[in-house]
């Protein structure tokens, strides 16, 4: 699919800041010089052709679910069987094929720890392997919603967030009647009042006020990279020392190119603790930006570069 510049301002404009208003289609229309139903035709285009993945809000991690990063090891040749195995749990809501012998990774989200676990276990009971678990410990980083065309242009904020506080039921709620995304419609926010039988001005208000406490990261569009050349990605996993975590971290998440950055823990046979996601165009590319990040850490570090994607849509808050 070709991008014109109505398409690449449109794209770079609004992965964050999504309009809090009644009809935010025309909000955008009239920043970019569009009438609101072409702003809805070419949104509708870019769903079909797989580039967006939906309109939409990141919730923070932990907030209001529980969710874990884990791996396997799928025998050669049966990786294909073994995805459809992890993804036929509605709670895996990312899962990709990765170069490394734990080959397969996938987010396991529910409503708390202990669904997590029951989940996970399901999943080796079905697959008949061990799972590796890796559960987030402290993000420093965690935001897809950078520049695609413009890299000039506006990035998301850099550096460890705020601290989130609590999520209410009625938000949990309102974060799982969105989690397949706001509707390509002229009154996007009507449509979840309706399901929550109450009013838009009261969708509106919570979202903002979810966004003022750090519970939802992100409004807007969320994007798949790889349909915009970023054929290069990688999760780029490193051995620091504990003390260093934090300052390595802080390094690490000064370049624009590391698009996420977070602790997990270590276990026995993965001395890793400290994660990154470098998005790139081509591999060469990928290599250099994580030679540059092995400056800072001087530490023991494995790139698992991504292959393919089994499953990427948004964590199901109503599964969990």
């Amino acid at each position: 699919m070709r991008y014109d510049l109505a398409d690449q301002r449109l794209i770079d404009g609004w992965q964050r800041g999504f309009p809090l208003v009644a009809r935010p289609y025309a909000e955008i229309g009239a920043a970019l010089g569009l009438g609101e139903d072409e702003v809805l035709q070419r949104l509708r285009a870019l769903k079909d052709s797989g580039a967006l993945s939906r309109i939409g809000a990141i919730v923070r991690p932990n907030t209001a679910g529980a969710s874990t990063l884990a791996a396997l090891a799928a025998p050669e040749g049966e990786i294909e069987r073994i995805a459809d195995l992890v993804v036929a749990e509605p709670g895996v809501n990312h899962a990709y094929e990765r170069e490394h012998r734990l080959n397969l990774w996938f987010v396991a989200t529910a409503a708390d720890r202990a669904g997590v676990d029951a989940m996970l276990a399901r999943i080796a009971a079905r697959t008949r392997l061990p799972i590796l678990d890796l559960p987030m410990l402290r993000d420093f980083h965690i935001d897809l919603g950078f520049s695609i065309f413009d890299k000039a242009g506006a990035q998301a904020p850099r550096g460890a967030p705020p601290v989130a506080g609590p999520v209410s039921v009625d938000d949990k709620k309102l974060l799982a009647a969105m989690e397949g995304g706001l509707a390509l419609a002229r009154e996007p926010y009507a449509d979840i009042a309706r399901r929550l039988q109450t009013t838009q001005d009261d969708v509106r208000a919570r979202l903002a006020a979810l966004i003022e406490a750090g519970i939802v990261r992100r409004l807007g569009l969320v994007v798949r990279h790889r349909p915009f050349g970023f054929d290069a990605n990688a999760m780029v996993v490193w051995n620091i020392a504990d003390a260093a975590v934090e300052k390595t971290a802080a390094q690490f998440v000064a370049h624009d190119f590391v698009t996420l950055c977070y602790q997990r823990p270590r276990r026995e046979g993965w001395p890793y603790n400290l994660f990154t996601m470098v998005h790139g165009r081509v591999r060469e590319e990928t290599l250099a930006q994580v030679a540059r990040l092995a400056e800072h850490a001087g530490a023991p570090h494995e790139i698992l570069f991504s292959r393919r994607c089994f499953r990427q849509c948004g964590a199901r808050l109503s599964a969990a």
